[in-house]
């Protein structure tokens, strides 16, 4: 039977099915418990687990991200909300220094199954202090799973094996997604090891994930109007990179477009169109292109902010510029 729930209320059932499914699981992070979560994502998971599993943290993104990897070390099941992905810079050398390298450190003897939620990019004019991307960064570490959901099924459906997994995982939420609404079935563990097509297309691969899903699904359906047949691919996996995927349709449209939120400079797009170029550079008609964010602080001001950002128009004209002369 399909449900009808929101971005939001799928996170809370993947967490509610969780706590209910393996006593070693709880969650941990500030405003978690009595408040219900920043984004209301954990509200009423207090009144029905306890204080025990629904945790209130100290504002210590580097504390209680720390005990976090020793409850992991320890056999429970940690799930760590840290507020925004800015704040988990606070938290870089438990993550990086210990939770993504103590199996290679320890020769194999020791995993750390930690799962970290956080919420990642712009669009609500929050500022330059709570609306970077910033999930390339980490997607840069060996020992680091990394996903994005990017609807409703897979906000619901990557949690739990997130959970089996013996290493961390972070999973980035972009708060611009808590409102979606969409269709879910019954709980069902879902793949978190690769990429979807969204949409199928012939004559350009559009390659997004997370909050510019939507934006690249979007201008799929005005360039169909326009003779430009997209297929879109969401990522979700960010770390490790499905390539099988990426690389059958870039195959099969010969062009491709990395539509990312994340700076262009030392970015995900920069390496997904890098492993194009090595891969499949002789398929390829044109040179690969990317829609990014502007190389600034992400403004305030809705206008300036809306133009920092890739959107539907940017990325129409960019998929034009890439496609001329394909008819020639």
């Amino acid at each position: 039977m399909s449900i009808r729930l929101t971005y939001r209320e799928a996170l809370r059932e993947a967490m509610r099915e969780a706590l209910q499914r393996d006593p070693r699981v709880f969650l941990m992070g500030e405003d978690v418990g009595r408040y219900g979560g920043s984004y209301a994502v954990s509200l009423g998971l207090l009144e029905a687990f306890g204080p025990e599993r629904i945790r209130d943290s100290p504002l210590s993104e580097l504390g209680f991200v720390g005990a976090g990897i020793g409850a992991a070390l320890g056999g429970m099941r940690p799930i760590v909300e840290i507020m925004t992905v800015n704040f988990s810079l606070l938290a870089l050398d438990p993550l990086i220094n210990t939770a993504a390298a103590l199996r290679h450190m320890s020769g194999g003897q020791f995993s750390v199954p930690l799962v970290v939620r956080m919420a990642t990019g712009a669009g609500r004019q929050l500022a330059a202090q709570h609306s970077h991307s910033l999930e390339g960064w980490y997607a840069h570490i060996p020992g680091l799973r990394i996903l994005a959901p990017a609807t409703v099924e897979d906000a619901r459906g990557m949690l739990w094996p997130a959970l089996l997994d013996p290493d961390p995982v972070l999973i980035f939420e972009h708060a611009q997604l808590y409102n979606l609404e969409g269709d879910t079935g019954e709980w069902e563990t879902l793949d978190i090891c690769c990429a979807k097509v969204r949409r199928p297309g012939k004559d350009l691969t559009l390659i997004t994930y997370g909050g510019t899903l939507g934006k690249c699904l979007a201008a799929a359906q005005e360039l169909a109007g326009q003779g430009i047949d997209c297929e879109v691919i969401d990522l979700r996996v960010l770390r490790p990179l499905d390539d099988k995927t990426l690389m059958a349709s870039v195959c099969k449209t010969r062009r491709a477009l990395v539509v990312d939120e994340g700076w262009r400079s030392g970015s995900l797009s920069a390496e997904i169109i890098t492993r194009i170029m090595e891969q499949v550079f002789y398929e390829l008609d044109a040179p690969p292109a990317r829609v990014c964010s502007a190389e600034v602080p992400i403004p305030y001001p809705r206008h300036l902010e809306e133009a920092a950002l890739p959107q539907v128009s940017t990325i129409v004209a960019a998929a034009h510029r890439l496609c001329e002369g394909a008819s020639g």
